[in-house]
């Protein structure tokens, strides 16, 4: 059984109307939560083959933010302990409810540590639209800190415009500039501040595309680079070696179709992110606490619940599609 909106929000998910890696996460466990109440199956089997599909589906709709799969496995990891439906369909609603209202929060804890990183005065830099790496400007703000920020314009689809509002509305004084600007300005920057998509065991960081050119230009700069991301951002499946796959957009978000008809001997590549070396990044600030890049291994061991296992078994996104 297929219920519309599970189908829906991975549309949603698929064509950024639902975006950040957060709100995709939430997002994810509210239509499993949602499809757990509506389902109708005949015995538990089927209705745990039911939410198998139905989560696949979710997964399969963004292959970069591992805040989807950790999401997913997060509110389906009761079922196996479930010897009814019933048990079954409370596991999940009871998982999801739980998924979302600690993902929320795990926002406002990354803003309470981030803004003990932020000085009065300081000029910030931020790339793309991070809700966590927002939390931490606008609380500095709101403790009365005078700050002043720098907001990239995020080609090719203008999250910076997302960004720039919201910091306008938290009245931050801020400059919008385009991504090719940021080597220009680096050097009125004091601090540099974005999310993450994903973080992987040795502290790299998947993030919107032109982060790393950021935090490159920043190193060579001296000036500091601080990632504000949820625990479950991270990405467990590092661990065992898999690299993190890299969403590659259509080339019409770049280049409209109608031109791109005339230009033959033309390909347009419009990948999403890019990955930034943990060399290039001085601080992780999680809902945990803040920590050093090389420190990623502890938050995937100890809050992330993966067992080894389950790295090569849960939502395998090949087999789901069989390929």
């Amino acid at each position: 059984m297929k219920l519309m909106f599970v189908t829906e929000t991975a549309e949603k998910i698929k064509s950024m109307e639902i975006r950040g890696a957060g709100r995709i996460a939430r997002a994810a466990a509210e239509a499993l939560r949602d499809h757990a109440l509506a389902v109708k199956a005949q015995n538990n089997t089927a209705f745990r083959q039911d939410m198998e599909r139905a989560a696949a589906e979710l997964v399969a709709t963004r292959p970069t933010a591992v805040s989807l799969p950790n999401a997913v496995h997060f509110v389906m990891a009761g079922l196996g302990a479930a010897k009814t439906t019933e048990e079954a369909q409370v596991s999940v609603i009871r998982r999801a409810e739980e998924f979302i209202n600690s993902s929320r929060h795990a926002v406002e804890k990354i803003a309470e540590f981030g803004a003990r990183h932020i000085r009065d005065g300081d000029v910030i830099l931020t790339h793309c639209n991070s809700e966590a790496a927002l939390g931490c400007m606008i609380e500095a703000h709101r403790q009365g800190k005078e700050i002043e920020v720098f907001a990239t314009e995020v080609r090719p689809r203008n999250q910076g415009h997302i960004t720039i509002r919201t910091l306008n509305d938290a009245g931050i004084r801020t400059n919008f500039i385009v991504d090719s600007a940021v080597r220009s300005f680096i050097n009125d920057v004091d601090l540099v501040i974005v999310g993450a998509d994903a973080v992987t065991v040795n502290g790299a960081v998947v993030n919107k595309i032109g982060t790393s050119q950021v935090a490159h230009t920043a190193s060579e700069a001296r000036v500091n680079v601080i990632v504000a991301a949820e625990t479950y951002k991270f990405a467990p499946r590092t661990v065992v070696g898999e690299l993190i796959q890299i969403e590659e957009r259509p080339p019409g978000e770049v280049l409209a179709d109608e031109i791109a008809k005339t230009l033959p001997h033309v390909t347009v590549r419009n990948p999403a992110f890019d990955v930034t070396p943990a060399e290039f990044i001085d601080l992780i600030v999680t809902e945990q606490g803040a920590i050093p890049p090389q420190m990623a291994y502890v938050i995937i061991r100890e809050y992330l619940g993966w067992e080894i296992g389950e790295f090569h078994t849960a939502f395998d996104m090949n087999a789901n599609n069989g390929e």
